[in-house]
């Protein structure tokens, strides 16, 4: 039986993203799935043209009870931990990703330039000029939508102008401002001091938007020490890293690391 995969998405992206990785390890022979969030399914264009009416009340709540559902659908509740779906997440889906792991439905996670747990932070300006622009209480429950200069700015700065203009048109999406401040909030903690699935954190050194330092204040912040956590820090990438020109060796990286973890997956529950 192949081993399944759960790509989650986050802000700003959708399913879209996601395509050279579902493309990469179902050659690989693995069952993969990256589901939408709530109104995050279709063209990005298309969400850019016309936000669905809904968009600007989602909550991380919502996205979690929606996400979570699909992952036991994969069998995240299956007695045999083994048999428990790989969840890849980045950015927000990189906390999901950490909250999946916490309530025992993962066999491995990989977490990408994860927004962190627990109101960690970081003094970084980008980072909090970042959360202070989507976050903003007097925009109430209006989505954020990047231009292509903001895309290129914060999201994928270190692309070129037109090639960050063409991953603007191919993937960005407008999103709800509740999401990240529910990661600010009680939805966004997590037990780190619980016993845990694998857990890979993968930070991008020129990452504006979750910056390689809280990754790596992320990572080292679990504490059992019969759980494994690892850590890796590629250079010269964005928050883009998942999509970006060389985004081959990320993948390349997190597939060695699934197959290193497949003959030693702990009991953890």
């Amino acid at each position: 039986m192949s081993r399944k995969i759960i790509f989650i998405h986050g802000m700003f992206q959708n399913p879209v993203s996601w395509t050279p990785w579902v493309t990469y390890f179902s050659a690989q022979g693995f069952d993969c799935h990256a589901p939408a969030w709530p109104d995050h399914d279709g063209e990005p264009r298309v969400l850019r043209a016309s936000p669905p009416e809904t968009l600007g009340d989602l909550t991380l709540e919502e996205v979690i009870e929606k996400l979570e559902a699909d992952v036991i659908l994969a069998g995240g509740d299956d007695p045999d931990v083994s048999k428990r779906p790989i969840v890849v997440g980045h950015s927000v889906g990189g906390l999901i990703a950490q909250i999946f792991v916490s309530r025992g439905l993962a066999s491995l996670a990989v977490a990408i330039c994860p927004v962190a747990p627990n109101k960690m932070m970081t003094l970084d300006w980008p980072f909090f000029k970042n959360v202070a622009a989507i976050a903003n209480p007097f925009k109430g429950d209006k989505p954020f939508e990047h231009t292509a200069e903001t895309f290129h700015e914060s999201f994928c700065n270190t692309l070129t102008k037109e090639d960050a203009a063409l991953a603007f048109k191919l993937t960005a999406t407008p999103d709800s401002r509740n999401v990240l401040r529910g990661c600010l909030g009680s939805a966004g903690e997590i037990d780190i001091t619980l016993k845990h699935a694998p857990l890979l954190f993968i930070s991008a050194k020129e990452d504006k938007i979750i910056p390689y330092e809280l990754v790596e204040k992320n990572a080292s912040a679990y504490t059992d020490v019969s759980s494994m956590v690892t850590y890796k820090e590629f250079p010269d990438r964005s928050h883009y890293i998942c999509v970006e020109p060389g985004s081959e060796e990320v993948v390349d990286h997190v597939h060695q690391w699934i197959k290193d973890q497949q003959s030693a997956v702990p009991l953890f529950v």
